[in-house]
């Protein structure tokens, strides 16, 4: 590619019904500076059209009425020349104002290759170098420092300070006591005599001892005289058991299950995705790469605006050679699949294996078992995410997180790799999955 190739504006394709959806993401293309070369109708599109106009990007106004379009569509859209970019139709048109705005700088980002999200004017952050080895030590940080003007500061307020005499107590305060001490202050005074080896003084020799408390083996609840007779060995004696005619015992007939068939126990452990803005691309990439037989279920956490999950396991399921289902409650949770979370889908052990239940919360990280679960956090993911991803790593799982020019919100996942977890691509997170749970193929070796 020559250098004014490289400065001309990215081609781009807008696939969209005519609307009001259409109309917001045309009006953020044109704030993204990119060359739109074709705006068309998917209902009405053919894939020849698209090919020719060789764009850089594709950016799709999802809804349902494109979905057989996008079937029909599927070949050229899995080309690997382009990017794709999915919008919600119906969140598009409603976007507005400051929500319009930050989205034209997310989308501006994908489409030129750079990270700066931020309005204009904004201060940048400089990017966090990922370094080996420990943090330094305060003591490391001000190894250099000059010390001259703190000595100086102590000297002078030396004088302030109290100084070195033994301190005495007021004459009216006591030394604590012991426990036997204060025990034995508290005793009555007659009990303390009884004890004590001293002669009695007159005055004990008129006090009245408390009467014996007699021979408190036979103590009861009940007055004996009230008590009900014993009962006889014969009357207390349990009625006979009936006989139990073993001789006439059979087997019931059950419906022969071949092997294999019955109920399936779910996984014991799974691979958390958590994702966010910028997700669905590095999701697609890490889906992509991995074989088609996992011993270790994938579930995908990425809060959707709308909740239309639906959408996103179609999307997914199209690069995915991993069946890919949405979550439901009181299911198991199988290896080899790839599961979409819904905001409140959550797992919990059932017999030592997985399953899916409701909770407000959603998914929490610590109720997977940590020696056969990971954590892998993509672009967007949410921040509160980190601690429980960090904790469970340190009970046994493996954590990692992606890095590299695609992830546009690498706030998250910069957080484990700079807690020393594993840092790669998409397809570099997928390999290291795949070499620790890939099933062999049949006929493979074991």
């Amino acid at each position: 590619m020559s250098e004014n190739d490289a400065s001309l504006p990215p081609a781009v394709a807008l696939l969209a019904r005519p609307g009001a959806a259409r109309d917001r993401l045309r009006e953020a293309l044109v704030q993204a500076d990119v060359a739109l070369v074709l705006e068309e109708d998917p209902d009405v599109l053919d894939a020849a059209t698209l090919i020719a106009v060789a764009p850089q990007a594709v950016v799709i106004a999802l809804e349902p009425a494109v979905e057989a379009a996008l079937e029909r569509l599927d070949d050229a859209l899995s080309s690997p020349a382009f990017t794709l970019v999915f919008d919600e139709a119906e969140l598009a048109a409603r976007r507005e104002g400051w929500e319009t705005q930050r989205w034209a700088r997310h989308l501006a980002a994908k489409l030129h290759g750079h990270r700066q999200v931020l309005p204009p004017g904004a201060e940048v952050e400089e990017d966090l170098q990922i370094e080996p080895g420990m943090p330094d030590t305060p003591a490391q940080l001000h190894v250099d420092a000059p010390l001259d003007f703190h000595l100086d500061e102590a000297a002078d307020a030396a004088d302030l300070l109290a100084g070195d005499s033994l301190y005495e107590a007021p004459a009216h305060w006591q030394e604590p006591q012991t426990l036997e001490q204060a025990l034995a202050a508290n005793l009555p005074q007659a009990h303390a005599d009884a004890n004590s080896d001293a002669p009695a003084t007159p005055a004990d020799a008129g006090a009245v001892a408390p009467p014996p408390l007699g021979d408190h083996s036979r103590w009861a609840l009940l007055d004996e005289d009230s008590a009900p007779a014993a009962v006889t060995r014969e009357a207390a004696a349990p009625p006979a058991l009936p006989v139990f005619d073993s001789a006439h015992l059979s087997l019931v007939d059950m419906e022969d299950t071949p092997p294999g068939t019955g109920p399936r126990r779910g996984a014991r452990g799974a691979v958390v995705v958590l994702a966010g803005i910028g997700g669905p691309d590095a999701l697609r990439r890490l889906l992509a790469a991995l074989p088609s037989a996992l011993d270790v279920p994938l579930l995908v956490r990425m809060p959707l605006d709308g909740a239309r999950y639906g959408n996103l396991v179609k999307q997914m399921a199209r690069v995915s050679p991993l069946p890919v289902l949405l979550a439901e409650t009181g299911a198991d949770v199988l290896e080899g699949h790839v599961y979409i979370l819904s905001d409140d889908s959550a797992t919990a052990l059932r017999d030592g294996g997985l399953y899916f239940e409701s909770q407000p919360q959603g998914l929490e990280l610590a109720r997977l078992p940590p020696g056969e679960s990971a954590v892998i956090l993509l672009s967007g993911a949410d921040l509160l995410q980190v601690d429980p991803a960090l904790t469970l790593a340190e009970a046994g799982a493996w954590v990692g997180g992606q890095v590299g020019e695609g992830c546009y919100d690498p706030a998250a996942a910069t957080a484990v790799v700079a807690a020393g977890m594993f840092a790669g691509e998409p397809q570099e997170l997928a390999q290291a999955i795949s070499a620790r749970w890939a099933r062999p193929e049949q006929g493979e070796a074991q």
